[in-house]
């Protein structure tokens, strides 16, 4: 399989261990940053350990940036894709509401929605052609019951995430492409773990890595526009 995962850059992060889980079971796998330098790192490591990985790097907020990444995967890669992890994205305190600096609804709808957005549009013939899997990531702020005070431009993002993954799932059934997503609780990374701390709650980036690589595998076939909770 060939499976694009964006967002694999920075060491420790949950990008890292979905690309290694991908890459473990087969997959070549297509690394996206922001960073060249990183998902450089990210890609010969895989390589390094016998997997199947290149890396490039895209701004994903940018449209052009996007096609042209969508053009060139083509030409390194051929015309099908069987999987594309939508992982990019980022999280921000807003702090109160009323209080709150509307920048950081723009940058969150720029980080986790439009770079998403982007990327599935420009991947989408690709998949189409291989009847291929799509995965976003939400977050738990999103579902029933969540609480998200001090957090609203982000969970805005994220349930704008879920909006796009409905439509492309919807979209999808004529074609074969299917789309789901995840929503997990704070994820045990490095950059979490240094702002929150070894001892908060969180779910581990293998068990994140898990859910995608069923959801992008031949035996998660029959669903499309589910969201899975992950805590």
């Amino acid at each position: 399989m060939l499976t694009l995962v964006t967002g694999v850059g920075a060491k420790g992060q949950v990008g890292e261990a979905v690309a290694a889980a991908l890459a473990a079971r087969g997959d070549t796998v297509l690394l996206v940053s922001r960073d060249a330098t990183e998902v450089a790192a990210r890609a010969s490591e895989l390589m390094a350990a016998g997997r199947k990985a290149f890396g490039y790097a895209c701004d994903l907020s940018d449209a052009a940036a996007v096609d042209a990444l969508a053009a060139r995967v083509r030409a390194d890669h051929g015309a099908r894709l069987d999987a594309l992890v939508n992982l990019a994205g980022g999280f921000g305190l807003s702090g109160p509401l009323a209080e709150s600096d509307p920048g950081m609804l723009a940058r969150m709808l720029t980080i986790n929605t439009t770079t998403a957005y982007l990327t599935t549009r420009a991947f989408m013939p690709a998949l189409a052609a291989a009847q291929g899997a799509v995965v976003f990531f939400a977050s738990e702020s999103v579902l029933e019951g969540a609480r998200t005070s001090g957090v609203a431009a982000y969970a805005a993002s994220k349930a704008a995430v879920l909006a796009l993954m409905r439509s492309t799932a919807d979209e999808g059934r004529g074609s074969g492409v299917r789309a789901n997503a995840v929503a997990p609780t704070s994820i045990r990374t490095a950059s979490n773990e240094a702002s929150m701390g070894r001892d908060a709650r969180y779910i581990e980036r293998e068990d994140v890595a898990a859910a995608v690589s069923w959801l992008c595998s031949p035996e998660a076939r029959a669903v499309t526009g589910q969201v899975i909770r992950l805590k």
